[in-house]
């Protein structure tokens, strides 16, 4: 056999050989074949064992390995191919922290337009993801789309995924409207980028476009759904999506599963988000802190914290994110001693160095158990800078104990973070009205005027038959508004006279006057939420509401006087806590 033909026998057979380890974790063997090439001499005389080699790199769990490997093609002598450049720059997107990776990438690309390989797919959508991700370039990458000769549905989606992430959805849905053919990728992403741009609403239409064009959804788009519904507190569309896996047969993973108890706990139903999470075979650290937090969310702080020692006993070592779950658990429950065990147990038994969030938790619990001193010291002597979070936990805190003193004390901190926003000012003025300082509480009124800073308006969303209802404060312009203020007018004279109800009119931060104080509680929009769900729900039926806001005092007061009067249960998920009225009582009772 002439010795050309055994080189080509030798090659195949490297080639075939790598093909093998191609995804493995595991680089050793690569790099032991890699070894072998070099020492014979075939590496430097083959473009084809470079593009093998690189390939098998890009996807072990090394894919910075194969950087080298283009510097060694072209010393060589050879010329990357169309099947080395996506290989090669999957490699640099895999490997962000890599000295000069960015530099490289552009390299790459300029080799490509001079050796004429943008024409080819794959090697255009290697160079639009990597301008889109690596680069940062989401320009570029629009260059490159609407420069391309061919384009695929992978095209697409890729710049779909960086626009969403980049928190450009709108951007993200005009491409995903352009595709000429879309795939279950696209779909998923479209979901996806709406979840994460906290607009489930969106991401629920999109699914139903999904449907009706009969596209099969993946595992993907499912736990997008789920966590759609979590959002919106849609407990009837997450019920038809965990009716659907069972239906088909579908294998809940721990990633399906997960989303399902987020769901079920985020919707009110924390007890069938458990039975879930019970019949999971696999559960991993997200599983369970899913749960425990979901059990705290819901005031069972005792649960959350035997669930939390069973992760602990089960082998499964806790991460910071577990560790929120269980000092939420403590802060829900009061129970400041365990919250002090957990936080110091972070470092010493699992070597965990506290974040930002763990700060948060334990100020907020704390705050919430009148230990205003000890969470101000906390807060001073935090090894980082205490964001809005922070102060706000301290705020709330003197908001519940009417410190004034140390409430003035922080907005000072806390504005010159979020100057622009309303949540420091409007604690500061209801624990003004709530001592009396009700000059004090105008002139901070007067202040945000000056200063342009509007007030977050409160927006509540009920589902009824499937359908997500949004109210928001003082909106009318739902189509049944007549019906729903009839109801409420009724509702409002049933509750002053059955029940002697008076508004409390402390967290009305206005300038205008008494009567108007009690318009403007009554178009709450919680209590239009649940006037419409009066209306359109049978008696027997729970009512389940979200809110984006902290419930005020007078509509958590409400709330409970309805539960009583017309024997319903409702559920309110604020931006806080669950609150279960029922009986004219609610389960939060150290709320105020």
């Amino acid at each position: 056999m002439p010795p050309l033909r055994d080189e080509m026998v030798a090659v195949r057979r490297y080639v075939e050989l790598l093909s093998r380890h191609r995804g493995g974790a595991d680089a050793r063997p690569i790099a032991r074949i890699q070894a072998a090439l070099v020492t014979s001499g075939l590496l430097r005389r083959s473009a084809e064992l470079h593009d093998a080699l690189i390939r098998a790199l890009a996807g072990s769990g090394t894919p910075h390995a194969a950087l080298p490997l283009y510097a060694h093609l072209i010393r060589a002598g050879l010329l990357p191919t169309p099947h080395t450049l996506p290989s090669l720059l999957k490699s640099l997107a895999l490997s962000p922290a890599v000295p000069g990776a960015r530099r490289l990438a552009l390299a790459v690309h300029a080799h490509a337009v001079r050796l004429g390989l943008t024409g080819f797919l794959l090697v255009n959508n290697a160079l639009i993801r990597v301008h889109a991700g690596l680069l940062g370039r989401l320009p570029d990458a629009h260059l490159l789309l609407r420069a391309s000769a061919a384009v695929d549905a992978s095209t697409f989606n890729t710049l779909i995924t960086a626009h969403a992430r980049a928190g450009r959805v709108a951007d993200a849905r005009s491409l995903f409207d352009e595709m000429p053919e879309r795939n279950a990728v696209s779909w998923s992403a479209m979901v996806n980028g709406y979840v994460q741009a906290g607009d489930g609403r969106e991401a629920l239409g999109v699914f139903s476009q999904m449907q009706a064009q009969g596209v099969r959804p993946d595992d993907t788009v499912l736990v997008g759904v789920l966590a759609a519904c979590a959002q919106l507190g849609a407990l009837e569309q997450g019920k038809w999506v965990h009716g659907y896996l069972r239906a088909n047969n579908i294998r809940i993973t721990v990633f399906l599963g997960t989303a399902l108890v987020d769901m079920y706990a985020k919707c009110g139903e924390v007890q069938l988000g458990m039975e879930v999470f019970e019949g999971m075979k696999d559960k991993n650290v997200l599983a369970w802190t899913t749960m425990i937090k979901g059990l705290a969310m819901h005031g069972r702080g005792s649960d959350s914290l035997t669930l939390f020692s069973q992760m602990e006993s089960s082998g499964v070592k806790p991460d910071d994110i577990a560790f929120i779950g269980a000092l939420c658990a403590c802060t829900h429950t009061g129970l400041v001693d365990k919250g002090r065990e957990l936080f110091n147990s972070m470092v010493s038994n699992y070597g965990i160095k506290p974040k930002i969030e763990h700060y948060g938790c334990m100020v907020d619990l704390l705050a919430r158990n009148g230990l205003l001193s000890e969470a101000r010291d906390m807060v001073e002597k935090m090894p980082m800078k205490p964001d809005a979070l922070i102060w706000g936990a301290l705020m709330a805190g003197c908001r519940f104990h009417k410190n004034v003193e140390l409430a003035e004390y922080v907005i000072k901190h806390w504005i010159e973070l979020e100057p622009d926003k309303s949540g420091a000012y409007v604690l500061l003025g209801n624990i003004y009205s709530a001592s009396g300082r009700h000059a004090s509480a105008r002139e901070l009124r007067h202040l945000m005027r000056e200063k342009g800073v509007e007030k977050t308006p409160g927006c509540s969303n009920v589902e009824i038959k499937g359908v997500i209802h949004q109210f928001i404060v003082g909106d009318l312009s739902h189509p049944r508004i007549k019906d729903i203020l009839t109801k409420w007018y009724e509702i409002d004279s049933r509750i002053r006279l059955e029940e002697g109800y008076v508004p409390d009119k402390k967290e009305v931060l206005l300038d205008i006057e008494e009567e108007e104080m009690e318009g403007a509680l009554s178009r709450h929009s919680e209590k239009l939420a649940i006037a419409f769900a009066l209306i359109s729900t049978d008696d027997y039926m729970p009512i389940r509401i979200v809110k984006n806001l902290r419930v005020c005092q007078d509509c958590h007061h409400v709330t409970k006087l309805i539960s009583k009067i017309y024997g319903r249960e409702i559920i309110v998920r604020d931006r806080t806590r669950f609150h279960l009225f029922k009986d004219g009582t609610c389960s939060c009772k150290d709320y105020w």
